[in-house]
């Protein structure tokens, strides 16, 4: 019996794996506005579609980010 080793027809380059980990962090820092909204329990869809359509513009992802840290509204609940 022989010993046989299976490897791929082309191995990736470390680069490509370097640029792919770059990607998915990028992505996930893309939608973060959204997510940071999302968890406070502030109104989030608005944040959503302005983070999700002019998030690119940069100004857009700040207006975002603001939009997703503004003060939450608070109810006086009287007993």
């Amino acid at each position: 019996m022989t010993n046989a080793i299976i490897e791929p027809e082309a191995k990736s380059w470390t680069i490509t794996k370097v640029v792919a980990v770059v990607v998915a962090i990028l992505s996930a820092g893309y939608m973060l506005p959204w997510a940071i909204a999302a968890v406070r329990d502030v109104p989030h869809w608005l944040v959503f579609w302005i983070n999700l359509l002019l998030g690119w513009t940069i100004i857009g992802w700040i207006v975002a980010l603001v939009m997703s840290l503004r003060a939450q509204r608070q109810t006086v609940i009287l007993t």
